[in-house]
């Protein structure tokens, strides 16, 4: 079972090799060895051999990739397959990050196939679900977020679901300074956990539910004590090994008094 909370570093396209390297050692010099929490780091495809020679010596802190295409091999130029990710390192991968999502058009079918290919190769997807302003003033957060995961999760089996994460990010508030309140976060766990118990017949509380959308130092501890919030998943702030290291020590502390 995956030690909780989740603390998920997303670099986005940011940090190269040797900038990545340069990260983890500053990183690794200011946040001791993990014992209960899972840190988990995402950077681009690029800087995933590098990240994994960086924390050889450090088996508390795992690797994930930001995407990965539904076929394994085939004349898909530009893309990564989930064997390939994982060959360069990678544990984890992000699936439906809103950016892929609203940027990229990704859909919620292709979203499950991302999922389905992920488990095949070993990899553990983190399954991203979340609403945009507009329909969140429309009061449409639970149906949309619950297509997402249902879209999501459809292809896999019941094993693989529960060994699955989910990250809610309401889209209106990644990389904007707008943060759910823990309350607001509470609420759309509470659904998710209950869809999740659905697929899996019953109230599973082995899948962690991360919250992602303009997380920071100082926002951070009261989100991993809202109810239902396993963990954190962190753009911009995971960018500095400082401001990383002190989220990751509010998981710690977190997990010290669960």
């Amino acid at each position: 079972m995956i030690a909780r909370p989740v603390l998920a570093a997303n670099w986005k396209m940011n940090l190269g090799p040797h900038e990545a390297r340069a990260f983890i050692a500053a990183f690794a010099a200011r946040s001791p060895e993990q014992r209960g929490t899972t840190v988990i780091i995402c950077p681009p495809d690029v800087s995933l051999d590098a990240a994994r020679d960086a924390v050889s010596g450090r088996a508390d802190i795992h690797l994930g990739a930001q995407n990965i295409f539904w076929e394994d091999k085939g004349a898909y130029t530009g893309e990564t397959s989930a064997p390939l990710a994982r060959a360069t390192g990678a544990e984890f991968v992000l699936v439906g990050h809103s950016e892929r999502r609203h940027v990229f058009g990704e859909t919620d079918e292709e979203t499950g196939r991302k999922c389905v290919a992920a488990a095949r190769a070993g990899l553990t997807p983190i399954l991203c679900v979340g609403e945009t302003l507009a329909e969140r003033e429309a009061g449409e957060t639970e149906r949309v977020v619950l297509r997402q995961l249902h879209a999501g999760l459809r292809g896999l089996t019941p094993a693989q679901v529960a060994g699955s994460l989910v990250a809610y990010e309401p889209v209106w508030a990644i990389g904007t300074g707008r943060t759910a309140t823990p309350d607001d976060a509470s609420t759309t766990h509470r659904a998710l956990r209950a869809a999740v118990g659905g697929v899996l017949g019953a109230a599973d509380r082995d899948v962690p539910i991360l919250y992602g959308g303009s997380v920071n130092t100082a926002n951070a501890a009261a989100l991993l004590a809202a109810p239902g919030v396993d963990g954190l998943l962190v753009g911009g702030a995971s960018l500095d090994p400082v401001s990383w290291a002190s989220i990751v020590a509010a998981g710690a502390a977190r997990a010290a008094h669960r």
